[in-house]
C-alpha cells in the first residue's frame, strides 16, 4: 500500500470519527431539548389542573382548608420555560405563553373581530344582511364564518444554532398597537410578533369607510418582515394556511349547498376554476400561480387576494351534515415566494356579498383584472353574456325605481316577451302554413305509401314546401332562439342576492322556495314541503304544452307520439326539479308561460288563414314560372341517384 492510499484512509477515518462525534453531540442536544419541551408541556398541564384542597389536622378545630401547591411544580415550570427561552429565544417564548386578547373594529357595512392569537381576523359580521331563521324570522346578522374554527397561519423557519425551528404564527400571541386612522381615513390595526431583538413580523390591516362597497368590504392585509432576514434560515417560500367553517345562512340546505364551493383564479386567465358541487369531501391541487382563493357561499364570499401570487395550492372542502347549522369546512395550503430581499407582502381579504356590481370593481392594485365577479354562476358562453349585458343592467335599472321585486320580475318577463314577439309571430305563421298544406301532404303520403318510395315522398314534400314558401324549421327555430334566455334566467335568479330576503305574495324569500305546506315526511327527489309557485308553474307549462300540441299535431305527423312526453311528463318532472329552487325563478317561468299563452291567442286573432293561403298560392305561381336553382337541381339529381341505387340493390 503506497503512502497516498494510506493517507486517504487516514483522512476518511478522521472524517468518519469527526462526523460521529458531532452527530452524537447534536443527538444529545436534541434529546435534551425534547425532554425540556415535554417537561414544559407537563408543567403547563399541571398548572392548568384544578387546585387540590385537603383538610389539615386543624380543620376540625378551626374549620379551615389549606391549598397545597407543591414547590417542585413551580420550579419545573420555570425550568421548562427557561429551556423554551433557550430554544426559541426570549421573544418567541414569551409570545408562546402570552394570553390572547380580542377587539373589534367596524365601518358602516361590517364589524370585524381581531384576535392577538395569530394576529388574525377571528370573526366578521355583515350589518346589512340577516340570516334565515325559524318561522321565516330574520333577526340575526350574517356571520361570515365560525370564530372557533377560523385559522390563518404563516409558516417560516428561524435559525437557532445548528437547528432550523419551524414557526407557525397561529401558535403565538402578537402584540397589538392602538388602532389609529391614517391620512386616507382608514382605520389601521397593527399587530407584531417579535422574533428576535429588534426583529419582528408585523401584520397591518386597513379598514376603510368610504361609502363604496367595493372598497369597504375589502380589508387590506400588509405583512412586513422587519429586520428578520439575519434570523431566517435558507428558505425559498413562506407557507400560507387558511381554514374556515361557514354557517348555513339560507332556508334550504340542499339549494345553498349547490352554490357553496371553493373558487380560485389563475394569474393571467380570464376565467375561474371551482371545486364544483359535492355533498361530501372534495379537494384539488394546482401547481400554477393563483392571485385569489374564495371560500364561496351562495350569496357571500370570504376571499384571500394575493396580487403577488400564491405558489400553487392544495384546496379542499368538507360538507357538514344537514341540520348542524353549518354548511362547509374550507381549507387552503399554499406558499409565498421568498428570498433574502423580500420585505413583505401586500394582500387583502374580501368579506362581503356576491353582488355583481360590487365584485367586478374589487381591486387591490391599479388596473388588476381579478375577475372576482365570475364567482357568481351566471352561466357560460351566450348564457353569461345575456345575464351580464342584458338582464343585470335592466334589473338594476328597474330596482332603482321600483320597490317590489315581484313587480320587477313581472316587468322583466313582459319586456322579454315583447323582444321575442316577432319570433313568436313567425312561429305561428309557419305553423299556420303547415296546417293549410296538410291536405296536400296527405295526398303525397297516399301517392307514395310504400317504404321504398320514401325518397320520392320526401322530394315531393320538399317541392310542396318550396312552392308554398314554408320553412320546415320555422316552428322550431324561434323556440331554439328562446332557449338561451330561459337558461339565462335559470342561472340568474338563484344567484341574485338582490332577491334574498325579499317577499312577494306568500313567498317570504324570492331567493328560496315558498313553502305553503310542510310535510311530516320527505319524498325522494321532492322534499318535505310543497312549493305553490312550483305547482302553478307546472300547471301553466301543462296548459302551454297542450295548446302548442293541439296546434302542431295536425300538421306534423310525428307529434302524436310525443304527446305524453310534452303534455304530461314534462310538467310532472318540473314539479320534482323545482320544488326546492328559488321561488323567484318559478314565479318568472309562471309569468313567461302565461304571457306566451296570451301572446299565442293574440297572434291567432291577428293572422288570417285566407290571406296566408293567397300568399302561398302567389308564391307557388312564381316558383312554377321560375327556373330551378342550382342547389335544387343538385338536390333532385342526388335524390334520383339514391332511388336508382335502391332499385339496383333490390
Amino acid at each position: 500500500m503506497d503512502k497516498k492510499t494510506l493517507l486517504g484512509f487516514v483522512v476518511l477515518a478522521l472524517v468518519f470519527v469527526g462526523f460521529a462525534y458531532l452527530n452524537g453531540k447534536e443527538q444529545k442536544r436534541y434529546q435534551e431539548e425534547l425532554a425540556a419541551y415535554n417537561a414544559y408541556q407537563d408543567s403547563v398541564k399541571a398548572a392548568t389542573m384544578p387546585e387540590v384542597v385537603v383538610d389539615t389536622t386543624a380543620v376540625e378545630a378551626v374549620g379551615e382548608q389549606t391549598t397545597l401547591v407543591p414547590e417542585t411544580a413551580m420550579s419545573e415550570a420555570e425550568s421548562a420555560y427557561a429551556r423554551r427561552v433557550e430554544l426559541l429565544g426570549a421573544e418567541l417564548a414569551s409570545a408562546e405563553q402570552a394570553e390572547a386578547a380580542e377587539f373589534t373594529v367596524e365601518n358602516e357595512v361590517m364589524k370585524i373581530t381581531f384576535s392577538t392569537r395569530g394576529g388574525q381576523i377571528k370573526a366578521v359580521e355583515l350589518k346589512e344582511y340577516t340570516k334565515y331563521g325559524p318561522r321565516d324570522a330574520r333577526t340575526e346578522l350574517v356571520q361570515m364564518f365560525d370564530p372557533e374554527a377560523e385559522r390563518f397561519n404563516l409558516t417560516f423557519f428561524v435559525r437557532r444554532g445548528f437547528h432550523d425551528l419551524k414557526i407557525q404564527t397561529a401558535d403565538y400571541t402578537f402584540v397589538a398597537a392602538p388602532v389609529t386612522t391614517n391620512e386616507e381615513g382608514a382605520q389601521v390595526v397593527t399587530m407584531s410578533l417579535p422574533v428576535a431583538p429588534a426583529a419582528a413580523l408585523e401584520y397591518r390591516y386597513l379598514i376603510y369607510n368610504t361609502a363604496t362597497p367595493e372598497r369597504d368590504y375589502l380589508v387590506d392585509f400588509d405583512v412586513r418582515m422587519k429586520d428578520m432576514t439575519p434570523f431566517l434560515s435558507n428558505q425559498t417560500s413562506i407557507g400560507v394556511e387558511w381554514s374556515s367553517r361557514t354557517y348555513q345562512n339560507e332556508r334550504g340546505f340542499t339549494n345553498e349547498n349547490l352554490y357553496t364551493t371553493l373558487a380560485y383564479h389563475h394569474v393571467g386567465e380570464d376565467s375561474i376554476e371551482e371545486l364544483g358541487m359535492s355533498e361530501g369531501f372534495k379537494d384539488d391541487d394546482t401547481s400554477t400561480e393563483l392571485d385569489w382563493v374564495d371560500f364561496k357561499q351562495q350569496f357571500f364570499s370570504s376571499a384571500l387576494i394575493v396580487p403577488e401570487g400564491l405558489q400553487g395550492a392544495n384546496m379542499a372542502f368538507d360538507t357538514a351534515e344537514p341540520g348542524s347549522g353549518y354548511m362547509k369546512e374550507f381549507s387552503l395550503q399554499s406558499s409565498l415566494a421568498y428570498n433574502s430581499t423580500t420585505e413583505g407582502y401586500d394582500m387583502a381579504f374580501y368579506f362581503g356579498p356576491n353582488r355583481y356590481s360590487v365584485l367586478r370593481k374589487v381591486s387591490v392594485t391599479e388596473d388588476d383584472d381579478l375577475y372576482l365577479e365570475r364567482v357568481i354562476p351566471l352561466g357560460w358562453g351566450i348564457f353569461g353574456w345575456i345575464n351580464r349585458w342584458v338582464v343585470i343592467p335592466v334589473f338594476d335599472l328597474l330596482r332603482n325605481h321600483i320597490a317590489s321585486f315581484g313587480i320587477i320580475i313581472l316587468i322583466l318577463a313582459v319586456l322579454i316577451r315583447l323582444i321575442i314577439s316577432p319570433l313568436t309571430y313567425k312561429s305561428y305563421v309557419s305553423m299556420a302554413k303547415m296546417r293549410l298544406v296538410k291536405p296536400e301532404m296527405d295526398a303525397i303520403a297516399a301517392k307514395y305509401p310504400k317504404q321504398e318510395d320514401a325518397m320520392k315522398r320526401q322530394q315531393a314534400t320538399m317541392d310542396l314546401y318550396k312552392k308554398a314558401g314554408i320553412n320546415p324549421m320555422g316552428g322550431c327555430l324561434p323556440m331554439l332562439i328562446q332557449m338561451p334566455i330561459l337558461i339565462a334566467m335559470f342561472r340568474f335568479f338563484p344567484a341574485s342576492i338582490e332577491l334574498r330576503g325579499e317577499s312577494f305574495l306568500w313567498a317570504h324569500d324570492l331567493s328560496s322556495y315558498d313553502s305553503v305546506l310542510n310535510l311530516p315526511f320527505s319524498i325522494p327527489f321532492y322534499g318535505d314541503h310543497v312549493s305553490l309557485f312550483t305547482l302553478l308553474m307546472a300547471a301553466s307549462t301543462f296548459a302551454f304544452s297542450y295548446i302548442n300540441y293541439k296546434q302542431t299535431s295536425s300538421s306534423q305527423p310525428q307529434m302524436p307520439g310525443m304527446k305524453f312526453m310534452m303534455v304530461y311528463m314534462m310538467p310532472l318532472m318540473l314539479v320534482f326539479w323545482f320544488n326546492s329552487y328559488a321561488s323567484g325563478l318559478c314565479y318568472y317561468y309562471l309569468l313567461s308561460n302565461l304571457l306566451t299563452i296570451a301572446q299565442t291567442y293574440i297572434v291567432r286573432r291577428m293572422v288570417d288563414d285566407d290571406k296566408i293561403r293567397l300568399a302561398m298560392e302567389s308564391n307557388a305561381a312564381k316558383k312554377s314560372k321560375g327556373k330551378k336553382s342550382k342547389f335544387q337541381q343538385r338536390y333532385e339529381e342526388l335524390m334520383r341517384m339514391q332511388e336508382m341505387q335502391q332499385k339496383q340493390r333490390k
